[in-house]
């Protein structure tokens, strides 16, 4: 690595300061803000390594390779987000814990708008494969005051790992919303969650690769939760036990959203007297507290 003299930089500084000055005028002061403090860490990180310019065209060449594969059904630059552990530092700077509201968590790149709308106690699996499981709890506030017909939207991978949306026939399946009753409690069948790798046949893939880092996530079940005057909530739950909770992919295990999935023996009978004969089952309590919507939104 070359040793940069004082006169090398003196010449970096000076670059440095007249990027930061071209952006002073800036009307949006958050923008600039951001623009400058961006400028900063970048040429920071640049001189803290003595990048090359052969190491600038790769990283270039895998940009241009992530906005390739990117479409409306992959997201590759929320993939790479999530594996820096950009997308959870993001949450974490915007959700500060607030009483015992329910931590938050990545949406990942496989949330999809107007999924189909299920009743209390419907089935949001839809015919995927897996072994069916019952999911039930509670939305309140953090006064605990019930949260009745707040939207809740779930979505999860079935027992091959993979989602709806990663297969080419256009079906939907393994997600659904729908809504609470007078009384804040919700239920619904869903698949127990299993393990399963983020997409890895592209650019985030080899860099897993090269790294020498899995791309498998913790068994997980996604959540969003939205009511009037309550802060809307991107959660997930975790299966405890998951072998995975220590090394998920993208850092989304919080230790609070770990529940107990209840294996029944098949034959058990389930809550809502659906027959399941010969089928093990599970079933998990989940309750959902929503903080209060901050007073003012930060605008970028």
């Amino acid at each position: 690595m070359t040793i940069a003299t004082d006169r090398q930089y003196r010449v970096e500084d000076e670059l440095l300061h007249t990027v930061l000055a071209s952006f002073q005028n800036t009307p949006d002061p958050r923008l600039k803000e951001l623009m400058q403090a961006l400028v900063r860490h970048l040429h920071a990180f640049i001189r803290e390594v003595r990048l090359t310019e052969t190491e600038w065209q790769h990283a270039i060449d895998f940009l241009t390779a992530a906005g390739h594969i990117t479409s409306d059904r992959r997201q590759e630059f929320v993939l790479l987000s999530d594996v820096l552990g950009a997308s959870m530092q993001t949450i974490n700077v915007n959700h500060e814990a607030t009483a015992d509201a329910t931590e938050a968590t990545v949406v990942g790149p496989f949330y999809v708008e107007d999924s189909p709308e299920v009743p209390l106690g419907g089935d949001m699996a839809a015919g995927a494969p897996g072994e069916p499981c019952w999911i039930e709890g509670t939305v309140t506030d953090t006064d605990g005051t019930s949260v009745p017909r707040a939207r809740l939207e779930v979505w999860e991978a079935d027992e091959d790992g993979l989602y709806d949306v990663q297969y080419d026939d256009g079906h939907t399946a393994g997600r659904a919303h729908l809504y609470t009753d007078d009384n804040g409690r919700y239920a619904f069948w869903g698949l127990t969650p299993t393990p399963y790798p983020i997409p890895h046949d592209g650019p985030v893939g080899r860099l897993l690769e090269n790294t020498a880092r899995s791309p498998l996530r913790a068994s997980h079940l996604h959540f969003k939760a939205t009511a009037p005057s309550l802060r809307t909530l991107i959660t997930h739950i975790f299966v405890e036990g998951d072998e995975l909770l220590g090394s998920d992919a993208v850092f989304g295990v919080k230790h609070s959203l770990v529940e107990r999935f209840e294996r029944q023996p098949a034959g058990t009978p389930t809550p809502d007297g659906r027959d399941l004969t010969g089928q093990t089952w599970t079933r998990v309590h989940f309750d959902i507290v929503l903080a209060p919507q901050p007073s003012a939104q930060r605008s970028a």
